[in-house]
């Protein structure tokens, strides 16, 4: 499989919702199917399809097995931070959202949503679509009283002020990844990041 495929594959399988929420749960811990599908309120035949399609994409890993009346049950992780293949280790590039990249979500500097020669037009719209329903499904969940930061810009800057905005943003999402605990961790709080940082084009319809 090309490497234009396989990111064209990663971002078909998480442009889906409960995918999405998925990788999320198993960023900061190693869970079962049936695990997943008391976190997520869904059935467990559910959540073993959703997570097959994710493991599949290679957007998951089998961290153990575990032997559970006479069978094994597989426990899932999402390695957001491990580079895709075909790349060098250390040279990270992702798709997932919940990870984190230069314009999607594993931990990348490569971005398959914003070129055009890495994957198809439909994945990449599945994607930010699903993305971007993600925020007003979250926000109805949030803690009020709690403040929050929230942003909207499309403005003209200096090439060097939106490489220092691309850095700060892959910063602060490599450190919540990286950050993240297993739900209901003692002293930790529930949280929403969700970015999209990309160039525009100059003679887009809407340009100022």
């Amino acid at each position: 499989m090309s490497l234009e495929v396989s990111r064209t594959s990663r971002l078909r399988a998480t442009a889906h919702p409960l995918r999405l929420q998925m990788l999320s749960l198993l960023t900061g811990a190693e869970l079962s199917a049936a695990e997943v599908a008391r976190e997520l309120d869904i059935t467990q035949a559910n959540a073993s399809y959703h997570l097959r399609t994710l493991l599949a994409a290679g957007l998951l890993v089998v961290g153990s097995e575990e032997s559970v009346r006479g069978g094994q049950a597989k426990r899932y992780r999402h390695p957001w931070d491990a580079p895709e293949p075909g790349e060098a280790s250390g040279e990270a590039s992702g798709d997932a959202p919940d990870g984190t990249s230069r314009g999607t979500s594993g931990d990348t500097s490569a971005d398959p949503v914003a070129d055009p020669t890495e994957a198809d037009e439909e994945a990449r719209l599945a994607y930010v679509t699903t993305l971007a329903a993600a925020v007003p499904a979250r926000f109805a969940e949030r803690q009020t009283g709690t403040g929050g930061v929230f942003a909207d810009a499309d403005l003209w800057v200096e090439p060097e002020v939106w490489q220092r905005v691309q850095d700060l943003v892959l910063e602060a999402s490599r450190l919540v990844h990286a950050s993240a605990c297993p739900p209901r961790t003692e002293g930790a709080v529930r949280t929403n990041l969700t970015l999209a940082a990309f160039r525009l084009r100059d003679d887009a319809r809407g340009a100022r």
